[in-house]
Order: C-alpha cells, then sequence, then structure tokens
C-alpha cells in the first residue's frame, strides 16, 4: 500500500483529489494539509511514500514547502500537481527537487498511473508540459551548463539511465552493479554538474541532447 499525502489549499480539490486516490487499491490517502507548514508537520508524523504538493498556496508556496521536505529525513517522493504551466515554476520545482510534475486537468485515471510510476523511483512529468519543457530546454541553463566531463564513464552511464526516467533498481539491473552502487553514482552526478534532483539532471541531459536550437526535437523519454 503506497501511502500519500496532499498538501493543497483548497479544501473541494483535496476531497476529489482523495476520492480519486482512493479508487486504486494501490493506494491510500493518510493524511491532508491546508497549508506548507501543516504539511510539513504531517509527513514527518506519517511517513508517507508520496507527497503531493500545491504551488500557489497562501502562506509558504509549495516549492518553499518543498524544499524544507527535502531537507528531512523523510525518503518520500514529492510529485508537484498545480494549475501553472510556467516554464519558471516548473524549472525551479525541478531545482527544488521536485520527482514530477502534473497539471491539475490532467484526466483522472492519469493520476494513478503517474503516482504508481513515481512511486518505483521513476520521474514523471506530464505530456502537455512538452512544449513548456522544449523551451526550457533549448534556453540558456546557469546551473550545470556545463560539466558532464567532470564524469567518470560510470556516472555517463547513470546519468543516460536518469534521462530515460529508470529507477534505482532498474539502472542496477542494467548495469550489473548494486542498488547502493547506484545511490552513490547518482549522488556524485548531481554533484558534480550542480544540479538538485534526479529529473533536474535528466532535463539537463536532454538539453544536451539539442542539435541546435532552431529545429531540434526533443527526446521525450522522461515520460
Amino acid at each position: 500500500m503506497i501511502k500519500v499525502v496532499l498538501i493543497d489549499d483548497h479544501p473541494l480539490f483535496r476531497k476529489g483529489v482523495r476520492q480519486m486516490i482512493s479508487q486504486d487499491p494501490n493506494f491510500r490517502v493518510v493524511g491532508e494539509a491546508a497549508c506548507g507548514q501543516q504539511g510539513i508537520e504531517l509527513a514527518l508524523a506519517l511517513n508517507p511514500d508520496i507527497v503531493l504538493i500545491d504551488i500557489n498556496m497562501k502562506g509558504m508556496t509549495g516549492i518553499d514547502t518543498l524544499r524544507h521536505l527535502k531537507a528531512t529525513h523523510l525518503l518520500a517522493r514529492y510529485i508537484i500537481l498545480t494549475v501553472s504551466n510556467s516554464e519558471d515554476d516548473l524549472i525551479e520545482a525541478l531545482r527544488a527537487g521536485a520527482d514530477g510534475y502534473l497539471l491539475k486537468d490532467m484526466e483522472p485515471e492519469d493520476l494513478c498511473t503517474n503516482l504508481l510510476k513515481a512511486s518505483s523511483g521513476a520521474t514523471v512529468l506530464q505530456d502537455t508540459l512538452a512544449e513548456v519543457l522544449k523551451s526550457a530546454l533549448l534556453s540558456p541553463v546557469s546551473a550545470g551548463s556545463s560539466g558532464e566531463e567532470l564524469l567518470t564513464p560510470r556516472e555517463r552511464e547513470i546519468l543516460e539511465c536518469l534521462a530515460e526516467g529508470l529507477n534505482n533498481k532498474t539502472i542496477a539491473r542494467k548495469l550489473g552493479i548494486s542498488d547502493a552502487t547506484v545511490k552513490v553514482h547518482v549522488k556524485n552526478v548531481l554533484r558534480k554538474l550542480n544540479l538538485a534532483s534526479r529529473l533536474e539532471a535528466a532535463v539537463w541531459k536532454h538539453r544536451l541532447k539539442q542539435p541546435n536550437q532552431n529545429g531540434g526535437k526533443i527526446d521525450r523519454g522522461l515520460h
């Protein structure tokens, strides 16, 4: 059973998401919070597997809430669930360490599908954000704008796997190494490239694959 905590300041929306998720036997909503601070306290108390966070909340924003949660001992997967398809919000969420970015207008059945993928360690990004992501990929990025040459051959393999959205267990099987070794390599990749999350590393790698800034196709392996 995958435990989920909802952090959103709209009671009606929380109720709808709870009902939607509760229909799937894989999930159980263990708590709801109406603000960031309450959400942090709830997550620390309930130790969920997934935390869904809205960006635009009164008081502490969703991004600040995410940053606070990432600084804790929790091993949850953090997914932004918002109405905002802003490039700035998307990139800021990735830099803050989000494990996924989904929009509230998505089809109900797609939510649980994406959460199931996220729970297994995959990164999730809504298909309709492809153009937003394309714009971000083709724009200069200050963090990690160069530095792949600093990676070892094994770390480059790890980076390729992150760009494919693979979780640690899958990477370990693919490369014939242990989960613990994968974790060490992922940590080293993020540190050397000055990146905040696996998803940001995937975006960084996909940006490098752009052949030019006028006609290159986006590899949509993140989905």
